[in-house]
Order: C-alpha cells, then structure tokens, then sequence
C-alpha cells in the first residue's frame, strides 16, 4: 500500500514541522526547499507495519511529525533496547541508513502516524551539505545537546556582553608582555620597574622563560613589615610556584583557582611552558560580572555563624548568574561544590574556636551527591568523621568529637544544609570512627549484602575528604575500592539493585509520571532521572578500580579502563548532564516562584526540544541498565 500523501497540504504540513524542528530548522533556505520538494507526507494506521528487517536495504528516512511508532528489535544484546518508542521529532532507520543495510528493528504505528519520507539518495545528499544535519546524524542526541548549550551561550553574549562567556580562551583576554626578571634581580629594581609599568606583579621566570613564581604589592608589605633589605634578590621573596594555567584554557578555570586558592592573578604560559602573560582578579570581573572570589573570600573570612549565613544568601543569585552566562552543569556543580566546601570548612573552623580544640587528628567526610561534587541548590547533609586516636582509646576519641560534630552540623543546617532526616551525619556516633573502624564497617557492607547494607553502599561508597587530614581520607577510600573490586558477589548483589529504579519511561507510552496532590503528572527527575546513571557508574567504578566519586569522572574512567566505549561514555555524560541541567532550571523556576524547591518535574510543562532530548536521555540510562544487565548476568 503507498501511504504518499498527495501535494494538496504536503508543503504546507512538511514545512511547518521542520521549522520547528532541530537541526531542520537551521537548514539553508536552498536545503530546507529541497527538503520539501523531495519529501512525502505518509499516514499509518494504527498496528500497520511501516518497516521490517524483511524489507530489505533502507530505501527512506522517516520523520515522526505525529503519533507514536513502536520499536521491537529481536533479542536483547549489551548495546541495544528490545523495545522503545519514538513520536514527533523522533526519526528512523538512522543507523540502517547510515550502514547502508536493512534495519534490524519492526517500526509498528503504535497509534494513527503521520511521517515525513525522504528517498536515501536525497538523504544522503544532505548528509553531505549540512554540516548541522551530518553532525545530528552521527552523534544524535549529542549534538543536539551541544547545540542547544552554543544557543544559550550566544544568548548570554547577545544579553550580557560578547565578552562575557566562561569559555573565553585565556590567551585572548591575558595582558602580553608582562614584567618580568629573573630571580637575580633586587627587590629594589624589580619594585622600580612596577611602578615605572604601573602594574601590580612581577612574574620571575628561569632561563628558558618558564614562570618560577610570582611578587605581588601584597608581598612587598610583608618585606617591608619584615624589614627585609631590599637589595636582596627577589628570589628570596617571592611566592614560588605560582598557579600557571595555558593560553588555550577557558576563563572558568581561571575563576575557579582564584577562589580555590585565594589569589589575585594566574600566570598563563604557552604550549611549551614558557611565560606568555598574566590574568588579573579585575580582568576576570570585568569579564564575567561573577564576583565568585568575592563570595568565596566573604566565605571564607566570616567572623562568626550569622556572617557565614549572610554569605551563604549570595549563593542562589550566583548560579543564577551563572546560568544566564551560559555555564554548563559541570561548571555550577563545580562552582557549588567548590562554594560548599568553603563553608564547611569555615563552619568547622569556627565551631572549632568555640568549642575548643578536641586535640585530635581527624578529618570531615562528604557522602552522597556533595561526596561526587553532584550537588545542587536543594541538598541536606550527608557527612561523617574519620579520626586518628593514636594511642587513646577509639571511644574516648569519639566522646570528645560528637559534641563538636554536633555543633558543625548545627551551623551548616543554618547555612541552608538542611540536618539529614536518615541521621547521615558527623554528630551519629557509627558516623564518627577511626580508620580502623571504618575498614570493618565497610567490610560489613561488602561481605554482606543485606537491603540495610545495599542502602547504605548508594551513599556510603560516594565519599571524599573536605576538610582536616586528607591524605587519610583518601588512603580510606583507595582501599574501600579496592575491597569491593575485589568482591564479585557485592558487585553483582549491588548491580541488582541498582535496576529497582528505571528511568521514567512507558514500554509503549511516554514517560511515565504519578499523578501529585494538585492533579498534575509528574516524574522524580533526581530519583528516576539521575539515580540509574549513578548508581551504575557507581558498580563499574568499582570493578574497574577507579577511585572516583564523581559521576562524569567515573564515566570518563570507564571509558579509559575499556569498561565503556568513548562514544558511550560521552552520550551516558552529555545525558547525565542534561537531565542535571533541567534538574536546576526547575529550582530555579521554583525559587523565583517563591515555590519550595523539590525534584519533581511536570514534563507536560517543557517544550518540545527538551521532551525530545529529555526522553533520548532516559533512553540513555537504560542502554546504561542493560548493559549492567548483560555483565552481572541479571
């Protein structure tokens, strides 16, 4: 049966769908008319068979315009779905057609279908004119990913300034020419070409130009203070090893040292080490309008807990700003986590001046998503303490630390870390332990896999050291990974789990949502979104012996180890990423509103792109799943 609609209201019904449609509707005006003049506007009923294996090599290119077409595919193999479901925006047989054989999938109308059809041959030639379309072709829901964040980008330029993106390559903003001498050379002389430039730094280099440190104003009030001599060399003054960053990295990282480190300038370097410039803290401000090392050193610096508090009120406004530049979600997860710890750290410092010093060696634990660095604007605590009691008794260390753990816990519930309903606290004395303690506790874990034990592997196995010792820290953490690498039956027990929670898709509807208080459809977009890539990097990370906790870096690491392709990795990252993306826009949204701030997400309420790469993105955490499926064998 030919499904060809006739020409009456074909042009009309193609055009309108492409230009509504990406990457279709950056087509060339030449492009997009040839679209149309090649395409077919085809009408399935539903149960009717659009395409089979049988049918032999491809001969078109569907496009989903409206409806739901059902896809079985024979079998069940590591890198394939049995059964998914495409509607409007979707398109097949992309990798048929692009391998220029027959499909291995049953493309069924699930519902009444309208497609758009386009012969192979013309097909092909626009795989061949469209960089857009090839690139769409080829790495499908990763391009449209990259795509849409370039549009937010230029957005934020149009908006806020052509200069103004967090991936401006230093090598284009850095002041060339820079003062610099050699370590020889006196405070005196190096001082009196400062002013004679006018500028605030002197960069000292070797021979060969490479950057050996740095001489700030600031370092002259410390010699002057001192009553160095000031014909000494500047050498001996200097701060060595300053933070050298290349000409090819973006501003972010720039933004990012300057607050970890609390430094006014960055010393950029060419491709082979040599001094090529310097970036200034007001070069950045006046880039970025980000004032993120202003608001880590109010962290930092504040004199007391309501202080810290009112520094903690810039945080929400700063994402915000962030995100209207433009900033990927590995860049605000960073910039929250590096934030974060900043205010632990300094919750801990003063605790410490308050309640004294416990005169022990220990170090603050970060579980859960603040131990991957995953953290958001909603997050309560997840934290513990991992002590030294040397030659004390491990309980007396214990009683001296929880009343202290206690207080930490307090302040950081005032700084808008809300106290942790399952008591996965510092202040739980099973949370509070020596190294000893915890090696046996995690051995439990491990050697056990009972549902108390599994529950507490999803958070405890996700850890990193934020303050105090953390050489211990991470000496905890290697060998945790490397008890349970080592332990086939955990690691099975634990991919099992894992599987409880699929991402939010029907067999043959869309995405499937439970119905809330006020009548709205909703998905956990944390929970069924985020959990299922976690919680499977998680168990690889482990098999692999990567000591990661972070869920990019885990992913990345598999890639590396052989555990996942690099093209698996980077679609399961870019997935990862997208569904955080909207996790934060929705936060957004509710603060704005004045809404308490919560995971779940309407999907009705998104628009039409982000329904499609939303549900391509599930579709990703459950390529994920099977493939945990096949290797533990479930």
């Amino acid at each position: 049966m030919d499904h060809a609609e006739a020409d009456t209201g074909r042009s009309e019904i193609a055009r309108d769908f492409l230009d509504s449609q990406s990457p279709f509707d950056r087509f060339t005006r030449r492009l997009k008319s040839y679209f149309l003049d090649q395409c077919e506007v085809c009408r399935f009923n539903r149960g009717e068979a659009i395409l089979e294996p049988g049918d032999g090599r491809v001969g078109y290119f569907f496009l989903v315009v409206e409806g739901r077409v059902k896809a079985e595919r024979p079998g069940v193999t590591e890198a394939g779905e049995e059964r998914f479901e495409l509607d409007s925006g979707d398109n097949f047989p992309m990798a048929a057609l692009l391998g220029q054989r027959a499909t291995r999938t049953v493309y069924t109308a699930a519902t009444d279908v309208t497609c758009l059809r386009l012969p192979a041959a013309a097909f092909e030639y626009l795989l061949g004119q469209s960089p857009e379309f090839r690139d769409y072709c080829l790495r499908g829901v990763s391009s449209l990913l990259d795509q849409m964040q370039r549009d937010i980008q230029q957005h934020a330029a149009g908006t806020l300034g052509g200069d103004s993106s967090l991936d401006t390559p230093l090598g284009s903003m850095m002041h060339t020419d820079p003062v610099a001498c050699t370590r020889e050379l006196s405070i005196r002389d190096a001082v009196e070409r400062m002013h004679q430039r006018k500028v605030g730094s002197m960069l000292v280099v070797d021979g060969r130009g490479a950057p050996l440190g740095i001489f700030t104003l600031h370092d002259l009030r410390t010699v002057i203070a001192q009553g160095v001599d000031l014909g000494a060399n500047i050498g001996e003054v200097m701060t060595p090893d300053p933070c050298v960053l290349t000409t090819d990295t973006y501003a972010f990282e720039a933004v990012v040292e300057m607050a970890r480190r609390h430094i006014r300038h960055i010393v950029i370097a060419d491709q082979r080490g040599r001094l090529a410039g310097v970036i200034s803290e007001r070069d950045i401000f006046a880039l970025q309008r980000i004032n993120l090392v202003h608001l880590a050193r109010a962290i930092t610096s504040a004199d007391d807990v309501e202080s810290l508090v009112r520094a903690r009120d810039d945080v929400g406004p700063l994402i915000d700003t962030m995100m209207a530049h433009g900033a990927g979600v590995e860049q605000i997860t960073r910039i929250i986590t590096l934030l974060n710890d900043r205010t632990v750290t300094r919750a801990i410092e003063l605790c410490l001046a308050d309640h004294g010093d416990p005169d022990v060696s220990f170090t603050w634990i970060a579980f859960g998503s603040e131990g991957r660095s995953e953290q958001t604007r909603v997050t309560d605590q997840d934290n513990a303490i991992l002590f030294d009691p040397g030659s004390e008794f491990a309980d007396s260390v214990r009683e001296r630390l929880l009343p202290l753990a206690r207080e930490i816990n307090e302040v950081l519930d005032r700084c808008g870390f809300s106290l942790c309903t399952g008591n996965i606290m510092a202040s739980n004395p099973a949370l509070c332990l020596s190294f000893d303690e915890w090696e046996s506790t995690f051995g439990r874990m491990i050697a056990s896999a009972t549902p108390e034990n599994l529950l507490k592997s999803t958070i405890y196995f996700d850890f990193r050291s934020v303050w105090g010792d953390l050489t211990a820290g991470d000496a905890l953490h290697t060998r945790v990974v490397e008890m349970a690498s080592r332990n086939r039956v955990f690691l099975k027990t634990m991919a099992g789990n894992s599987m409880a929670i699929k991402p939010p898709l029907g067999m043959f509807r869309d995405f499937s949502t439970e119905k809330d208080a006020d009548g709205v459809n909703r998905l956990d977009i944390k929970v069924r979104g985020l959990t299922p890539f976690v919680d499977s990097a998680r168990v690889l990370s482990l098999e692999a012996g990567i000591a990661e906790s972070n869920t990019p870096h885990r992913l990345r690491g598999l890639a590396e180890a052989g555990f996942l392709t690099r093209e698996d990795a980077g679609a399961f990252e870019r997935s990862f990423a997208f569904i955080q993306l909207l996790r934060m826009r929705e936060h957004q949204r509710q603060a704005a509103a004045g809404e308490t701030m919560g995971n779940r997400l309407d999907p009705d309420a998104l628009n039409p792109m982000d329904r499609r790469i939303l549900k391509e993105a599930f579709r990703e955490a459950r390529r994920l799943q099977k493939k945990l499926e096949v290797r533990y064998q479930l």
